[in-house]
């Protein structure tokens, strides 16, 4: 794929779905900033395989949450290479629980990791692509935040609210030449559902038209698609990338 940008910071870069968006976008030639909070050794493992493929790595440890360690985090990388290309934000937690048992504390942790989180790192990266009117911004939504879940309020507020920010964002700042977009995953097969019991696996899966489980891979290609110059009168998307569990 072309990339008329240099770099990308991808948040929750360190495991998972964040992590193979790192390997990807630096197999597509970026130099990738690996976002961690406390997994400084699995962050650090990324940066060696990138580095050991031949591509560019650094990791950049800070909290999401922390709206002045996240500001600091992206003025140290524009200090470091001169500029922000791209922001990939999927950091993200879960803390699953039926609505009505729900603590308003566990509902608003979630909205704070997931959209809050985003909402800065959005904000940000506009103020600094601005300067060079140029950039694209791809937020990690879900497929609840489209259908909802039982379970799952908190979460699906957060990824319902992230994909309507994203439409927002996209209008904002189209006329600096700075694209927003987000994809939605369905069921991808990470640590997170290898542990579901094979009865629930298998229901899941009977729901999906595809009859399998994305791959972390299918993921990380769809974000590089919507960073590249590929995509370049795309904005304000949500694109899904579900089995066709959603359409």
């Amino acid at each position: 794929m072309k990339f008329s940008g240099t770099n990308v910071l991808v948040t929750g870069g360190s495991r998972g779905i964040g992590a193979q968006i790192a390997r990807t976008l630096a197999q597509e030639g970026l130099k990738v900033w690996i976002n961690y909070r406390s997994g400084q050794a699995e962050a650090e493992a990324v940066k060696e395989s990138i580095v050991a493929a031949g591509g560019q790595a650094e990791i950049i440890g800070f909290d999401v949450t922390d709206e002045e360690a996240f500001v600091a985090a992206i003025k140290s990388i524009v200090e470091s290479d001169g500029e922000l290309s791209y922001l990939v934000n999927n950091a993200g937690i879960t803390k699953d629980k039926l609505a009505m048992r729900m603590k308003t504390e566990e509902f608003m942790a979630v909205i704070e990791a997931n959209l809050k989180s985003a909402f800065v790192g959005c904000r940000e990266a506009l103020k600094v692509m601005g300067k060079k009117r140029f950039g694209a911004v791809v937020n990690i939504a879900s497929i609840v935040g489209e259908t909802g879940n039982a379970g799952q309020t908190n979460y699906s507020a957060s990824k319902g609210g992230l994909i309507a920010m994203t439409k927002s964002f996209a209008q904002e700042a189209a006329s600096r030449g700075i694209r927003y977009n987000s994809i939605t995953p369905g069921f991808i097969a990470t640590e997170m559902t290898g542990v579901l019991k094979e009865e629930i696996r298998d229901a899941f899966i009977a729901k999906i038209p595809l009859a399998r489980f994305g791959e972390p891979r299918e993921v990380a290609e769809a974000v590089a698609f919507l960073l590249s110059d590929h995509a370049s009168y795309i904005t304000g998307e949500t694109l899904k990338v579900n089995g066709g569990m959603y359409m």
